[in-house]
């Protein structure tokens, strides 16, 4: 089997030859498919191909029995191109296709020319049963969570396989399907890892809500290797790459379980210890977690913030955390000297200037470390997708390299790249005015917000200025990473030892 991996969201990184990023899906499947004794490549694309230069990298894989697709939503129209291409050359190849998108909308994928079959949630324990009657010359039409297409252009519709509670039945991931060692996080010492599947909270933007209602059991869907075999897996990765140093989990919530958590923390303070990054909620998190987390070795939180606007947050996204909640939460990190990066979406379903500029003050107000501002995207199945939809803000088409997908009068597309461009700017100049005295920080913030939301502000240009920094400036970072990764390291460390500090 040829796993191809369409990893790149910048499509015009042409030429980049090394780095992208770790997927655990796919060295899940290939760990399971290797160890009942199949054969699994990887094709990863660190950018945009051209037909020529795709078909030469396909040809030099070699012939397989099957190739699967690993698709997401952005990534599906450059893949229905690649599945045509790599049917030009190999036109009798078992081509199947899996995924968040295959998993939110499977009959579009499986319409696409030239797919075979496509597969819903997880995937290894299918791939394998596909595989084995494959090997086998058996019937494998009838195998749980495919679809497959027939002749004649009809589908044939298994059931979703039930989730298996134990994620210890699965074998340790298979790091070496990837040139691992020249990953982009492990170019810093930074190994990409997951302990967990799935999430139980209902956030109207994210596929998790609608992921868990294509399974029979759907009330087990979010669980996590037990705190031994979390261990077990960190020790194998750190047995074969020395080298790595940091720790980033990649979990949906890393404390959604609290007695998992109090195990598992102690494990890895004991036998690990490395310095590391994790996600959690500010509504289920205490100052205890945060302590602990801290003597653990965290140096920095991840959370959802999502949205400054607290109506926007309750009616929309269906997160019911307060301000006041978030900012308490934000005292704990400052207290332990944990750095706090937030995620923050912009263009969102009835969101305007203002409203956004709510999400950058509250930042401010929580004394954020860093914070990540994403445009929204609406993936197909969620609720926000069909709010967006109902609305009238979505186009029939959101065409390839698309910025701004919601089309809003009141919140127009140069506005939302303008926040999106400049969030982190304005973040730190609110900070300076709140921490001004009361007489010279009200008349700073009242001037911040004219330079934010005036009519006169040429949002356009502003835009355009800051595209031409933010390309030299994350070639420069690209440098660093492939050609300098000691000295971004010593970088890193003296940034998080300076906030530390603070």
């Amino acid at each position: 089997m040829l796993l191809v991996y369409p990893d790149y969201t910048d499509r015009d990184m042409k030429g980049k030859t090394t780095g992208g990023s770790y997927s655990e899906g796919l060295a899940s499947i290939s760990a399971v498919l290797k160890q009942s004794g199949h054969s699994v490549s990887l094709l990863h694309l660190l950018y945009l191909h051209d037909e020529e230069e795709y078909k030469q990298k396909l040809r030099e894989k070699g012939e397989f029995d099957i190739i699967g697709f690993s698709v997401r939503t952005t990534a599906f129209p450059d893949v229905k191109t690649y599945i045509k291409w790599t049917k030009e050359v190999y036109p009798d190849v078992f081509i199947i296709c899996g995924g968040y998108h295959c998993t939110l909308v499977p009959g579009e994928v499986l319409a696409v020319d030239g797919v075979d079959a496509v597969c819903i949630g997880d995937g290894e324990y299918a791939q394998l049963e596909l595989c084995d009657k494959m090997s086998a010359g058996e019937d494998y039409w009838n195998v749980e969570s495919l679809w497959f297409k027939n002749e004649d252009g009809s589908f044939i519709k298994n059931p979703v396989r039930p989730l298996f509670a134990d994620l210890d039945r699965l074998p340790i991931p298979d790091f070496d399907l990837f040139d691992y060692k020249n990953l982009d996080s492990v170019k810093v010492d930074t190994a990409i890892v997951m302990m967990s599947r799935g999430c139980f909270y209902n956030c109207t933007y994210c596929g998790n809500s609608q992921f868990r209602n294509v399974y029979p059991n759907k009330k087990i869907y979010a669980r996590f290797r037990s705190p031994e075999n979390a261990i077990l897996y960190l020790k194998t990765l750190l047995s074969k790459y020395p080298n790595i140093k940091f720790i980033n989990f990649r979990d949906a919530i890393f404390n959604m379980f609290p007695d998992w958590f109090d195990k598992f923390i102690e494990l890895y303070k004991k036998e690990i210890h490395l310095p590391f990054t994790c996600n959690v909620r500010f509504d289920i998190l205490t100052e205890d977690t945060v302590r602990r987390m801290k003597e653990a070795g965290c140096y920095t939180i991840d959370m959802g913030l999502e949205s400054g606007d607290q109506e926007i947050r309750f009616k929309y996204l269906k997160r019911y955390m307060t301000d006041e909640m978030v900012i308490n939460c934000s005292k704990w990190f400052h207290k332990y000297g944990i750095d706090q990066l937030t995620y923050n979406i912009i263009g969102l379903p009835y969101e305007d200037i203002h409203k956004a500029l709510k999400t950058i003050k509250l930042n401010a107000r929580m004394k954020s470390d860093r914070y990540i501002p994403n445009i929204f995207y609406p993936y197909p199945g969620t609720a926000l997708y069909d709010i967006a939809k109902k609305a009238g803000f979505l186009p029939d088409v959101i065409p390839p390299g698309c910025r701004v997908p919601l089309k809003q009068e009141q919140f127009p597309e140069e506005q939302v790249l303008f926040i999106e461009a400049y969030f982190g700017h304005f973040v730190r100049r609110y900070k300076l005015a709140y921490a001004l005295p009361s007489w010279l920080g009200k008349p700073y913030e009242k001037w911040l917000d004219h330079r934010v939301t005036g009519k006169h502000v040429p949002y356009k240009f502003y835009v355009k200025v800051h595209d031409i920094y933010a390309k030299a400036r994350n070639k420069l970072k690209d440098f660093l990473i492939d050609r300098l990764p000691k000295l971004y390291i010593k970088l890193r460390v003296l940034k998080h030892k300076k906030r530390a500090k603070k």
